[in-house]
């Protein structure tokens, strides 16, 4: 890999010195940061992590790894340190080391990383165990219902209720500490297993005696269960268990760390006592989301707002296919979707820079990280100005579930709708900040906690409105019929064939042209005898055959939506797979039912921002404060950001380069008049007109990203 800068020509250099002129606090972003503030704080992470194999560690160079890391603007490395096997001289029993460590090279790595203003995070992985450690302990060791170990080679998966996970990763943690000034510690894989991720295996729940014990212990005398069966209240308790268990490691690492040095950094994928939450925009199943990290990100900003997120772009294409990276167009989509939506950067490859096995994203990450640290001070201290929230079920959906939840993102993404995410578990922790939103949708969360439920009903009287889709809230038939005056009939109903009919054109304006909609997937039948109004029949398939007996589409006597007014706010229900068809299929006139109802709960839905945009450039609006010391926890009120992110280049399972985009306009709803409008791309000003509140702009051209600072 060639690493060599050109010297920079005298023009240039004019230009330069000219733009440090007309733009200070831009050329000057990096900022130093008061030593009483916890150093993650600043939320300004530019990560890379180098997934080590155990080989590399023979001849990875600290020098020239910290020469890179410099050459990609890195300020944060994350870099292996112990469980599976240690990369420094361990004196601990049950620590496997790492036959290929060189005895300096984690130190070496750290005081040359720390020389140089890079903070250096160590990784661990508790989740397995070398043979040797098996052999001395099986009891250990993960046990399935089949009497199955996981394997991986030498390597066997361990249980977490055993001493391993209960008392040794808190000697190997400690005596990491003790020896290097680390900066913050990874956990990877934390949690229960129950695969084999790597070949794609599942085993089930482990039956370790020590989790055995344990269980029955918590649960008053439960045995454990041998099958994830949802509708088994034994492996609901066990699903509560594992989360306490889980929890509880990471609080007693916590305090650990903490008494220690509380300036290091604890950072893994779960949300309870820790101070970095990652998580990972992946390429590993079709169809692509190429809004994972937006995804991702808005997420966790919003569902867990006292935390930070470091979204992490996994090289590798899949676990059977490390050395093989996902494409450089993707790649940039995701660093720019992470910066807009107010992480900082996060990449993770294998081993490190130098001989590395495909570099064409090399230049992607040079490009993004430098954009970052040069414009620094502009991202990471953001509010959302959107009106209208997503509920997830998860910070991992998979399934229906996810397909239902990523269509409804999908509609709402393409016509420019800002929103905000927000997990179904965090619900009633949110009630506050959910009470400012106008909508609230629920895309498919069939169940929520009691005290979720209390906060739906709260909001809808006070003027919020909810949208839910498919099976939402179906395990609560009293909400059901409490929120939308319904009752279910038929739950899961194949609706192939079926048609819906928008006959209400005050209603569905974007269907002056259709009297019929075809449909497939599930098509809920529900009573909606308590509703305010029903809207869009649903008609019987007719008969099936050639074109000369077709025909006979005849009311079912059901609607696919029921809207129940409140107080000051609407229910409305609609209890058919929309999301999912419009992410499988992608036929518009199903994302126009949605945005017909909008239309109708919220009219000014369109009103923040409005745009001639292609459907393809993903919009962020953002309200900023500059990210500099003085400002930490002050409100975002220096101005406001508009990210455009262009996917164009995407073809749905192929990303190419973007095309670029001409004339797009803009009109932005503001709570003030900026001094001016700048682009972060071209550096230069952008006109602009400001009347009624309302800011009206033109861009020249969109390639693959912009961003345009409106100061106050």
């Amino acid at each position: 890999m060639n690493l060599s800068k050109k010297p920079i020509a005298c023009p240039l250099l004019l230009s330069i010195i000219l733009l440090l002129i007309v733009f200070p606090l831009k050329a000057n972003a990096q900022v130093s940061w008061p030593d009483s503030l916890e150093w993650w704080k600043a939320n300004n992470l530019r990560v890379i992590q180098t997934n080590l194999p155990a080989y590399e560690a023979a001849t990875l160079d600290p020098d020239s790894l910290v020469t890179d890391l410099i050459h990609f603007s890195a300020n944060t490395l994350i870099i292996n340190a112990g469980g599976i096997m240690a990369f420094y001289p361990t004196k601990l029993e049950y620590h496997y080391t790492n036959p290929f460590m060189q005895e300096n090279m984690l130190g070496e790595v750290i005081k040359k990383c720390h020389e140089n203003s890079i903070r250096v995070i160590v990784r661990f992985d508790f989740s397995r165990a070398h043979k040797s450690i098996f052999e001395k302990h099986p009891d250990w060791f993960y046990i399935s219902p089949d009497g199955e170990h996981i394997t991986n080679e030498d390597l066997y998966t361990v249980s977490i209720n055993a001493p391993y996970e209960q008392e040794q990763i808190f000697n190997i943690v400690e005596e990491v500490i003790d020896l290097y000034p680390i900066d913050g510690i990874f956990i990877n894989m934390p949690g229960y297993q129950t695969s084999n991720p790597y070949i794609g295996k599942y085993y089930g729940i482990d039956q370790n005696p020590y989790d055995q014990k344990r269980f029955k212990e918590y649960s008053g005398g439960m045995e454990l269960p041998k099958v994830e069966d949802r509708n088994d209240p034994v492996f609901r308790k066990y699903e509560e268990f594992k989360k306490f268990t889980a929890d509880d490691i990471i609080k007693r690492l916590n305090l650990l760390v903490k008494s220690k040095n509380k300036n290091i950094a604890i950072c893994t994928y779960s949300e309870d006592h820790v101070d970095i939450i990652r998580h990972e925009s992946q390429t590993n199943s079709l169809p692509y989301w190429p809004y994972n990290a937006s995804d991702n990100v808005n997420n966790t900003r919003h569902s867990f707002p006292d935390h930070i997120v470091s979204n992490a772009s996994i090289q590798q294409i899949s676990f059977q296919s490390r050395y093989n990276a996902i494409e450089p167009e993707e790649v940039a989509i995701r660093l720019y979707e992470n910066i807009a939506h107010g992480s900082g950067l996060d990449l993770s490859l294998m081993g490190d820079f130098r001989d590395y096995e495909d570099e064409r994203n090399f230049e992607v990450f040079r490009k993004v990280y430098a954009h970052h640290k040069k414009y620094e001070p502009y991202f990471g201290h953001y509010k959302s100005p959107a009106k209208v929230a997503v509920i997830a079920p998860g910070s991992w959906p998979s399934g229906e579930a996810a397909q239902e939840y990523r269509g409804i993102q999908l509609m709402l993404l393409e016509s420019h709708i800002q929103f905000d995410i927000i997990e179904k578990s965090q619900i009633a922790q949110q009630e506050k900040a959910l009470s400012k939103y106008k909508v609230v949708i629920l895309p498919e969360i069939s169940s929520v906690d009691q005290n979720a439920l209390a906060t739906l009903k709260r909001l809808v009287n006070d003027g919020v409105h909810i949208i839910a889709t498919n099976r939402s809230l179906s395990d609560h038939p009293k909400i059901l019929d409490d929120l939308f005056g319904a009752k279910i009939k038929e739950l899961n109903h194949d609706g192939a064939g079926f048609y819906l009919q928008p006959d209400n054109k005050n209603l569905f304006t974007r269907f002056d042209k259709q009297s019929l909609l075809f449909w497939k997937f599930n098509l809920g039948l529900y009573d909606f005898d308590g509703a305010t109004e029903t809207q869009l029949p649903i008609l019987t398939p007719g008969i099936p055959g050639p074109p000369e007996i077709i025909g006979g589409h005849e009311p079912t006597g059901f609607h696919a939506v029921g809207i129940k007014n409140h107080n000051s706010g609407k229910a409305v229900l609609m209890p058919i797979n929309l999301g999912r068809l419009y992410f499988l299929h992608g036929y518009e006139q199903h994302k126009n039912l949605l945005l017909d109802l909008l239309d109708y709960i919220f009219p000014e839905v369109d009103q923040l921002i409005r745009t001639n945009a292609h459907p393809r450039i993903e919009v962020i609006l953002q309200n900023y404060a500059l990210n500099t010391p003085e400002n930490y926890g002050n409100e975002a009120k220096d101005g406001m950001i508009l990210h455009l992110v262009n996917l164009t280049g995407f073809s749905g399972n192929t990303y190419f380069d973007p095309l670029p985009v001409f004339d797009t306009e803009f009109e932005i709803r503001t709570e003030f008049k900026p001094q001016r409008i700048w682009s972060m791309v071209s550096e230069k000003e952008i006109p602009f007109t400001f009347q009624n509140g309302r800011v009206t702009l033109k861009i020249d051209k969109v390639q693959e990203f912009e961003g345009l600072v409106m100061e106050r």
